[in-house]
């Protein structure tokens, strides 16, 4: 019973957000803040694979989400909805409830493979090297489909709203809402079974010492793609419901101050912190919210959080410690073994 703990608790909260989404108690705008939470947990999990357990430096993650944005956009638009780029859908419109998971996936799939062409340079590279790798493919990323004029260019692409429109005629509910909250604790739960699996263990191994990691014969080559692929797979997927949110989807909106958003997060959470991750992601949300009417200047004051963290608490909020480290009793409820 104690294992269910959690299952329910997941199931209390989905249920309350679904009803007050549906009901209107909750306005669209904090229903749009809390989809967008759902997005950056995803992104600072994911991320924190790489920066964090394998103590790589990766600097381009919004690459890896503009990836699996337009992937996914273009999909959904393309099969279910009217458009100027593409016509008619090419299927019903009614189906779009039941494929949208799977375009989502396929997004998360295109930036694997995007996240697979950075590794394999990266085999040699470490700290300094693999962030100028990254930043280079983040921005080879964003001058490719601002070149891609069927897709919008540089004007960005949208008719997403369409696709959630056609969900919401096939059954009156907040689908977003809905495929946010899946997508966020199936990707959380990914991780932690990725985490504490072998593979999670050589990733650590690579993190402590990556030569002493080959000599007992751990696949460092092997364990790095897979983690790469993983991590950026999930950018992806993130990527793909931040475009049907906003149901419009520009470059402009992958840059590099994305990047370091993304990276304050992790940060902020604690290196190789899971728990962390989701906390900083909830708190940074808050922050970018409360900043909002600061326009331009809450870009000063992201990157100088992450100053001011590596200066006074580098460790961030949980350092390496999960919740259950913090509150052992907390370990009946949901312990895993790898």
């Amino acid at each position: 019973m104690k294992r269910l703990s959690v299952p329910a608790l997941l199931a209390v909260l989905f249920a309350v957000l679904v009803w007050v989404s549906q009901t209107g108690t909750l306005n669209i705008y904090w229903q749009s803040v809390i989809m967008f939470m759902g997005v950056n947990i995803i992104l600072s999990s994911s991320l924190n694979i790489i920066n964090g357990n394998m103590g790589e430096f990766s600097c381009g993650h919004a690459g890896f989400m503009a990836v699996g944005a337009y992937v996914s956009s273009v999909l959904s638009v393309a099969l279910f909805a009217k458009s100027a780029a593409f016509g008619q859908p090419l299927l019903p419109p009614s189906l779009a409830v039941w494929f949208f998971p799977v375009i989502l996936l396929i997004g998360g799939l295109a930036a694997s493979v995007v996240g697979l062409l950075v590794a394999i340079p990266s085999f040699k590279t470490r700290g300094d090297y693999l962030a100028i790798i990254t930043i280079a493919a983040a921005y080879i990323v964003k001058s490719t489909i601002e070149n891609i004029n069927i897709i919008g260019g540089a004007r960005g692409f949208m008719g997403m709203g369409s696709v959630m429109n056609a969900m919401t005629n096939t059954a009156n509910l907040p689908w977003m809402m809905i495929w946010v909250f899946v997508g966020t604790v199936f990707s959380v739960w990914l991780i932690r079974r990725f985490i504490y699996s072998t593979f999670g263990k050589g990733v650590d191994a690579i993190s402590q010492d990556e030569i002493a990691a080959e000599i007992m014969s751990v696949d460092t080559n092997h364990i790095k793609l897979v983690a790469f692929m993983v991590s950026c797979g999930l950018a992806g997927v993130a990527g793909g419901l931040f475009a049907h949110i906003l149901g419009y989807v520009n470059p402009g909106s992958f840059t590099i101050l994305k990047s370091t958003e993304i990276m304050v997060m992790v940060y902020l959470g604690g290196m190789g912190s899971l728990t962390g991750s989701v906390l900083s992601a909830i708190l940074v949300t808050l922050l970018m919210e409360a900043l909002r009417p600061l326009q331009i200047i809450k870009w000063v004051a992201i990157p100088l959080l992450l100053v001011l963290l590596m200066q006074f608490r580098p460790e961030g909020i949980m350092g390496r410690r999960e919740l259950a480290d913090v509150f052992p009793g907390l370990r009946k409820f949901y312990k895993f073994k790898g």
